[in-house]
């Protein structure tokens, strides 16, 4: 084991971190990268295969166009150059789940070259280098758990599609790390290429990290970090590894270039073996597959197609709209929430009103109820009309928050539960001063401070008649009646 509990505290002093990342994100099509067979997650083991994903003698691959398609979205998404011509290798390897001993991947002519990933925002805002995305399928797995003493294979997965994204070592600490990861996530979710669910390994990453003296531009030796399934694991096994490497130079002695695993319930990392250099893998052109040539046309038609991005989605929110950093930041974190958003606050016609509900009653009921905005009962123009109700003053805001949760529960329009509940506003000047009245009898010692002049407590006594009538007094004529029983 490879632990730092007992190094001490400033054993980082003096050192730089640089951490480069390669990302592996599964595409989302139906069917896998060189034959027709399921990609569907969770099938019962080795039920989605045939020989071409079981490497049978005389089985050859057919490219999947769907995987080409979204590979490109994603290229041009993140500011890449798409090149016309692309060549798939082998890779050889030996493993129990990877049933040619090769993988189908690309390696010195890519799909794409050249990125670019900004990460953080305003004076915080920075650039993260894409060096490559290339194509590739994914391999088998290794189950260690099933039968004592063995280990079981499940192909599943073998043949799956991905890209792998492939980052310089710009990034400076464990947070840019999470910064570039949840950036990216984000953009793929946008761009509707994969659902990068990490708890399903349709997005992976490993870690490229090595410590330099601070000043020096140089890059030290490397090692390659694997095993970690969240952003706050890829956070702390960077910093465990850092550590490490740290507490060995502060000892003058060298970090070996090799493979980590992260241990996250022992928070420490681990040597697995001496990380391989390319010619470990003995890359050479895949002889089955010919040289993949795109229609210059296409390419450019399949950068147009893109939708608007998160970050240019959140200039126009903050500009249209006037909303907070903050606000923008919550009410884009997916595409499906910021739609919804967008369609209320258009039908609504005040976006900050709009911005508050979807932050607060609509985010609260999706997760209380687990449900995901696409399900959700409440439809954008539902919300825009309950939120017309509360301003034209045939709801309250209290009677409104009731409506909506019952909207929740049965998909009803709010007029309708308004209705049915009896939660529309009651202006009606003889049931508004009964309650008015009531209220003041029933609480005389603040009606007597009230009427002497103490006007803090017209909140107060506002509050009992709303609760009285459950919410369906207009607040603003029930003031007025308070402050005319005070003779303001």
């Amino acid at each position: 084991m490879t632990g730092l509990r007992d190094a001490p505290a400033d054993v980082t002093a003096g050192y730089e971190m640089v951490v480069g990342l390669e990302v592996h994100v599964q595409l989302r099509t139906h069917t896998k990268a060189f034959c027709s067979c399921d990609t569907t997650y969770g099938a019962p083991p080795n039920v989605n295969t045939c020989p071409v994903c079981l490497a049978l003698p005389g089985a050859l691959p057919a490219l999947n166009r769907e995987a080409v398609h979204l590979a490109m979205r994603a290229a041009h998404a993140l500011d890449c150059t798409v090149n016309p011509v692309s060549v798939f290798a082998r890779k050889n390897y030996f493993y129990p789940d990877l049933p040619k001993g090769y993988q189908i991947s690309q390696y010195d002519r890519p799909l794409a070259l050249a990125g670019r990933l900004e990460i953080g925002d305003g004076d915080a805002a920075r650039t993260v280098g894409i060096t490559r995305v290339h194509m590739e399928e994914d391999a088998g797995k290794s189950i260690h758990d099933r039968y004592p003493g063995a280990t079981a294979i499940d192909l599943n997965r073998a043949g799956v599609p991905l890209i792998e994204i492939v980052s310089e070592p710009d990034m400076r600490s464990s947070a840019d790390a999470v910064a570039y990861l949840s950036a990216l996530k984000q953009i793929l979710e946008y761009i509707d290429v994969s659902d990068v669910n990490m708890e399903e390994g349709s997005l992976r990453v490993d870690a490229n990290v090595s410590a330099r003296p601070h000043g020096a531009t140089a890059l030290g030796t490397k090692t390659e970090v694997k095993n970690m399934n969240s952003f706050s694991g890829v956070q702390r096994a960077l910093e465990a590894e850092f550590e490490r490497q740290c507490a060995l130079l502060g000892r003058g002695e060298r970090v070996h270039q090799q493979t980590m695993l992260w241990d996250g319930a022992r928070n420490e990392v681990r040597p697995a073996r001496s990380k391989e250099a390319s010619h470990d893998y003995r890359y050479f052109p895949e002889p089955d597959l010919p040289p993949l040539v795109l229609d210059p046309q296409w390419i450019d038609d399949v950068r147009h197609e893109l939708p608007e991005l998160p970050r240019a989605r959140r200039a126009r929110f903050a500009r249209e709209y006037g909303l907070a950093p903050a606000d923008v930041s919550v009410l884009t974190a997916t595409p499906a929430l910021a739609e919804y958003f967008e369609a209320a606050a258009t039908a609504h016609g005040d976006a900050k009103s709009a911005a508050n509900w979807v932050m607060g009653e609509v985010l609260a009921a999706l997760n209380t109820s687990n449900e995901s905005i696409e399900t959700f009962r409440v439809a954008p123009a539902s919300l825009a009309r309950l939120l017309d109700l509360v301003r034209d003053g045939v709801v309250s805001h209290s009677a409104a928050k009731r409506v909506f949760g019952l909207m929740a529960d049965t998909g009803d329009a709010p007029d309708r539960v308004a209705e049915r509940e009896g939660l529309a506003q009651v202006r009606d000047a003889d049931e508004l001063t009964r309650w008015v009245d009531e209220v003041l009898a029933e609480h005389p010692a603040e009606a007597s401070r009230f009427r002497a002049g103490e006007k803090k407590l017209l909140g107060v006594l506002v509050g009992l008649v709303m609760k009285k009538s459950k919410g369906r007094a207009d607040p603003r004529r029930v003031n007025q009646l308070l402050s005319e029983r005070a003779g303001g």
